[in-house]
Formats: C-alpha cells, structure tokens, sequence
C-alpha cells in the first residue's frame, strides 16, 4: 500500500475565510438539527459559493424504475434532445450529504456546469435518504439507477457504451457501490468512477478523522450523527454495500479518478480506497487539494482549487467517454 499523503492541517486561506463565515453565521450543526432541518439547511447554503448557473438546451425531472418505486431524476443535456440527435456521452451523478441530506437542487448548479463544460448528458439520482430509509435504501437505488439508466438509454438520449458514475462525499460511496454492483452483475461497466472525498470506510475510524474532529467544517459529531441515521445498527458498517473498502475483491473495476481534500476528516478513507484499487490493477488518479476542507468541490464559484478540481474532473470524463 502506498504511504498516506503528508498531512497538512493548516487550511488553505480561500478555506479558512469559509470557516470563517460559517463560525459568523452562528448557526446550528446539522447534527442539532432534524433531519427535516438539516435537509432545509444544506439546500440553502450549498449553493451559495457554487458555479455559476449555466444555461442548458435540457432540464428535465424525469424517473426511473428503483426498488421502491420510481426513483426522480434530472436529465441535463447541452443539446435538445430530439428523434435526430446523436446519443450524448453521459454521467450519472448521485450526490451527497451523509445518506441523509442533499438534493437535485441542491446539486444542480455543478450538474449544469459538467454538462455543459463536458459537452455530455448528466442524469443526477434522487435517492432515498435516512433516517425514513436506512441503509441499505440509499445503496439499492444507486445500484438499480445505474441498470435503469442503461435500458432507458434510448429514451435520455445518451450512449449506453460512454456512461460514467460520479458523486460526492455519500454520493461517492454510493457509485462505488454501484460499480461494485455493476461488475458482479455482468452489466457494462462505468468508464470512468468519478469519486469525490468519497466515504469508503463506515467500519474503522482512519486516522484523519481523528486529525480533523473539529474545526475544519465537517466535525466528527456530525459524522456520528450521520452514521446513526444511515446505519442503526453499526454492525452493517462492514457490509460492502456500505464501506466499498470491505469488498471482498476490487479487481476489474473501471478507471477511477478520486478527489480528495487535504483538510478532510474523509481523507484517509479517499486514500485508502484509491490504494485498495491500484492494489487490484484498476487504474486511479488521486488528486489531493491540500488545506481544502470537505464539500469543497460545491464552492468552485469562490475557491480557486474548488475550480481547479472541477476543471480536471471535466476533463478527466472528456478523456474517458469520448468515443
């Protein structure tokens, strides 16, 4: 296994002016809050640092067949989606915000900037949250979004051969999982698992949540409060639907770009994973943004690292679902 990245605890000053205002603010943690709060919260102010709200020929909230339903979706298309348009490369992106908050509009912002920047369709996923819907909900619908999608390809407009997963924090466990899900099932795989900070590890406290407790925007408290929502009973932590670590084998995934942040209660779960990869011979690119704290890849409207991240995401899914 590689060695873990120098650790650097000193944000950035782009990242500390952030925790700055959060400490002005004065408000709640989401770990005080209900859920229902929680939720109202994070759609507010994650939006408030994001992209730039780009314009696109397609929005469209549309569904697709989960385990317990329709599961919502949004189709963003940076060309109309007619009987004569070429079937578009495409990202389904599933988003985060520990399994029990996040939303499509909270995500919107960044979907309409890939789609657009990437010249590709992004269908973002509408998952079932905790505490309503514990583990394994979250898991079941991410792995089902990514079959549905395929057989629904015709009807999205996109290339069922260039599809690539993607998301955030809870939104990266997720895609693992469902790349996970989508070898063992035999269904054509992701070209590209785009994993930001991504939570691998619900089983064994890394280090780096220790280093970052408190201070650096996602406190361990929170992490705890979000954990008990998703998971009441802590035994399932091992299952690798909801630590991707923990599966039993990792060869024949596809190519993985994992972004991390250095200042990230996170990072050494992101780093694990990305080693746990290279050990099976899945190609990886591991990015870390030294000094940027959790949920950065949402401030790319203010950070220049946040931006710089986008950017090489953008590219890196150009590379891999280009025909």
């Amino acid at each position: 296994m590689s060695p873990v990245p120098e650790r650097h605890t000193t944000p950035d000053p782009q990242a500390a002016w952030i925790l700055d205002l959060v400490k002005a603010s004065g408000r709640d943690p989401y770990h005080r809050m209900t859920p229902a709060d929680a939720r109202r919260m994070f759609d507010e102010v994650v939006v408030l640092l994001d992209l730039p709200r780009a314009e696109l020929a397609v929005v469209r909230d549309l569904a697709l067949p989960g385990p317990a339903g329709d599961m919502a979706v949004r189709l963003y298309r940076p060309e109309p989606l007619t009987l004569e348009a070429a079937p578009l490369p495409a990202l389904l992106f599933i988003h985060g915000g520990g399994w029990t908050i996040g939303s499509l509009d909270a995500y919107d912002r960044l979907c309409r900037h890939v789609a657009a920047a990437a010249g590709i369709a992004v269908v973002s996923l509408d998952y079932r949250l905790a505490p309503e819907h514990p583990f394994p909900a979250a898991a079941e619908d991410a792995i089902a979004a990514w079959g549905a999608l395929l057989r629904a390809a015709g009807d999205f407009g996109i290339d069922p051969e260039r599809v690539a997963i993607g998301g955030d924090s809870a939104g990266g466990n997720l895609s693992a999982v469902a790349a996970l899900a989508a070898r063992d099932a035999g269904l054509a795989m992701p070209r590209l698992q785009w994993l930001i900070y991504p939570a691998t590890d619900l089983a064994v406290r890394h280090p780096s949540r220790d280093v970052f407790a408190e201070g650096y925007l996602l406190d361990d408290a929170t992490i705890t409060w979000f954990l008990a929502q998703y998971l009441p009973d802590p035994a399932l932590a091992r299952d690798w639907r909801a630590s991707p670590l923990h599966a039993p084998d990792h060869r024949g995934l596809p190519p993985a770009l994992i972004v991390t942040a250095g200042c990230d209660p996170l990072a050494d779960e992101g780093h694990a994973y990305a080693a746990a990869l290279r050990a099976a011979g899945v190609a990886v690119e591991h990015r870390v943004y030294p000094g940027m704290l959790h949920g950065f890849i949402n401030t790319a409207g203010a950070l220049d690292q946040a931006r710089d991240a986008v950017a090489r995401s953008v590219d890196a899914l150009k590379v891999a679902l280009r025909g």
